[in-house]
């Protein structure tokens, strides 16, 4: 008998089976595939891996405006693949390291619920006083573009760039897996076209920011159709024709590709895990719902990451990883906090809190500060210079809401504003923070400044 499963060793699962270990627990954690789960094997840590090729491939050819002049870089997808691979084994194998030292128990298998507080794993029986489900996510499927793995691939697919490079790449989805996947590719030198169904890429962001975005892509030759919808496709003259119209209803249009990237979201995997046997809930969409202990309808049973709501991001999943343990410990703990996003585009674009419009809709008066990365000394030293960072402020009591930020080094600098609105900081709080000079975060710092018509590069409107 253990007094904690876990199901799944992806973020959210590993922090959960760690931080229960650590809190006195006899812990298990159950794997039916590779220990780290889809971030660390075929998300978010090898997407970056060939993000960071593909940038820098392009930051060899701008070597020339500053005096570096470089012969014509070549591509060696074979070696670029097997230096992916060297990272995600380091990474996963430093995760299972870190479960056998923390004294988890890792049981290798497919679990099933046969009841509240029972499992079985491939024909082995498990209890456990309580149980957290961290199964998370896999990718959406479209009608009439289900993955073959030939034509139409799915993310876990376009890693592997070893493959090769498709002439002409269509997306069919821009949120953040089709947008990284764009930029990877028109860096390494296909043709990249990009399909929304809403009538703006990265729907929900601010409109603003992703308009700059946009901009910035066209300019990089990733075309960009909003407010489409993909029909169909078919095989043709070793080719593929794909079928797009517009989202309300119109003319259609035929466009040429080698390869379809399907990245039209994720939907929680359940599949097999017989949650009826234990009695756990889902909804219409297939998500497990929790309360803000992260436990489910059934006590004791707990369900964390993907698999309960969105946001999917992998740092909500490890969040709600800790606070499911401690409150599986018998600890006092809660999920109340502030999510940061981010889209490893270049520029990069990253966000907290509230939109302009989302507080407006509110009924909130608000104040907003922007400051251009055009105007910083640093973003012209690292090239780097499209973009701005935009926050959003409650007129009334100067509260900060909302955080936006397109730019470079966009991923790093969402966190100093992530603190401050779970510390309820106000904008005055980050101008009046002395921040070091050249950064890129003294920009924050000017965006406030500029907030209350005081910013000192720009000026104030």
């Amino acid at each position: 008998m253990y007094d904690l499963i876990v199901i799944g060793t992806g973020p959210g699962g590993y922090h959960a089976a760690i931080r229960a270990a650590q809190l006195g627990l006899k812990v298990a954690a159950v794997e039916a595939g590779a220990v780290g789960g889809v971030c660390l094997n075929v998300g978010c840590i090898p997407t970056k891996a060939l993000l960071h090729a593909a940038e820098t491939l392009e930051h060899a050819a701008k070597g020339a405006e500053f005096g570096l002049v470089f012969s014509e870089a070549e591509r060696d997808l074979a070696k670029m693949g097997r230096w992916r691979d060297k990272i995600v084994k380091k990474l996963t194998g430093g995760v299972a390291s870190l479960l056998k030292g923390n004294g988890v128990e890792l049981v290798k298998g497919f679990a099933r619920f046969t009841g509240p507080r029972e499992l079985e794993v491939d024909g082995k029986k498990l209890e456990a006083k309580k149980i957290i489900v961290a199964t998370g996510s896999k990718p959406a499927v479209l009608p009439g573009f289900e993955p073959d793995g030939e034509h139409v691939l799915t993310s876990t697919e376009m890693l592997r760039v070893e493959n090769g490079v498709p002439a002409r790449l269509l997306v069919i989805g821009g949120g953040v897996i089709g947008l990284e996947f764009a930029s990877i590719y028109a860096r390494l030198g296909a043709e990249v076209t990009v399909v929304e169904y809403e009538g703006q890429i990265l729907p929900g962001s601010d409109p603003e920011l992703v308009k700059l975005l946009a901009r910035s892509l066209k300019k990089q030759g990733i075309v960009v159709k909003t407010a489409t919808k993909a029909a169909g496709y078919e095989k043709a003259g070793g080719g593929l024709r794909v079928t797009v119209e517009p989202a309300a209803g119109g003319e259609q249009e035929v466009l040429d590709a080698d390869k379809i990237l399907l990245a039209v979201g994720r939907v929680p995997f359940t599949e097999g895990l017989n949650l009826e046997a234990a009695g756990v809930r889902t909804d219409e969409r297939g998500f497990v719902p929790t309360n803000e202990h992260l436990e489910t309808n059934v006590p004791g049973v707990y369900a964390i990451g993907d698999v309960t709501k969105p946001p999917l991001l992998a740092h909500k999943a490890m969040k709600e990883g800790l606070v499911a343990a401690e409150h599986a410990a018998g600890r006092p703990a809660a999920f109340d906090q502030q999510i940061p996003s981010v889209v490893y585009t270049q520029p990069e674009f990253a966000s907290v809190g509230m939109t302009e419009a989302e507080a407006k809709a509110r009924g909130l008066e608000v104040r907003v500060g922007r400051f251009p990365f055009s105007a910083s000394g640093r973003a012209l030293t690292l090239q780097q210079t499209e973009g701005l960072i935009k926050l959003v402020a409650d007129a009334e009591n100067d509260l900060l809401l909302g955080a936006h930020i397109l730019g470079p080094g966009a991923s790093d600098l969402i966190a100093e504003a992530t603190l401050a609105l779970e510390m309820a900081a106000t904008a005055g709080d980050l101008a009046l923070t002395v921040h070091p000079h050249p950064t890129l975060a003294e920009n924050l710092m000017e965006a406030a400044e500029n907030l209350h018509g005081r910013a000192i590069h720009i000026l104030n409107r």
